[in-house]
């Protein structure tokens, strides 16, 4: 990690979770990092104990909202002069069948979960281009964007869909991208125990009864990816816990 101290990051969702923990982590190896999230107090909260070499800039910032992420992208390059390292954590998910979400509800998790990511990345890429130097993109998607499981009682409706839409999307901009030193990662944890089942509605015995990472599990995996050699290129990596039993 030592060539990214002094660099810019972005972390989005920020402010708790695998944002968090993220952030956490990448400032405690040197970066700046700059997090974004609706609850800037909550990262301002989290992070206040971090004292390390490099520095913190909570953002408040909708992601699902073009004005908001091209203001803070504006911000970042008079600020900091480009950005190296984009972290797209920001998701979520909603209760409920998929054919009973109304169309608000169907709207906001796909916003969220596609459109917001894609935001964050088309301005990252428009300043990692300019700056000429190495950028690395990590969308964190999920296991389900790879296989929709079941389980009773529990509804996924459209989040299964958008996490397909996030791995198919971080393959297509890494081939459109190949002639620029940017590097694509795709993360699919497993089940991790973060506050997205509280919203989700999930059964709190469920997380009692599955193995499950913590978001300091996935926050470590991001480090490595984004500290492996400039030459080296892990384009996907899959987290879980060694007994999931979510197949």
């Amino acid at each position: 990690m030592d060539r990214w101290m002094g660099k810019v990051a972005v972390v989005t969702g920020a402010s708790a979770g695998i944002g968090l923990l993220t952030a956490e982590a990448l400032v405690r190896h040197g970066m700046v990092v700059v997090g974004l999230a609706r609850r800037k107090a909550k990262m301002d909260e989290g992070m206040k104990n971090v004292q390390e070499k490099g520095k913190f800039h909570a953002v408040e910032c909708d992601v699902t909202k073009e004005d908001n992420v091209i203001k803070v992208f504006d911000y970042i390059k008079n600020k900091f002069g480009s950005v190296h390292v984009l972290v797209n954590n920001a998701g979520g998910m909603t209760k409920g069948a998929t054919t009973d979400l109304s169309s608000e509800e169907l709207k906001k998790i796909i916003d969220l979960n596609i459109v917001g990511l894609l935001y964050c990345t088309r301005q990252a890429v428009n300043l990692m281009k300019e700056s000429k130097q190495e950028g690395h993109i990590i969308n964190v998607g999920s296991i389900l964007g790879h296989r929709v499981a079941y389980i009773e009682k529990f509804y996924f409706n459209v989040y299964p869909a958008t996490k397909f839409a996030v791995r198919a999307l971080t393959e297509t901009m890494k081939d459109e991208l190949r002639d620029y030193p940017i590097r694509f990662t795709h993360i699919s944890p497993g089940v991790v125990k973060t506050e997205f089942f509280d919203v989700a509605g999930a059964d709190p015995s469920m997380l009692e009864v599955s193995p499950a990472l913590n978001s300091e599990d996935v926050a470590d995996a991001i480090v490595y990816v984004i500290g492996t050699k400039p030459h080296v290129h892990i384009p996907e990596l899959s987290i879980r816990h060694m007994n999931d039993y979510y197949k």
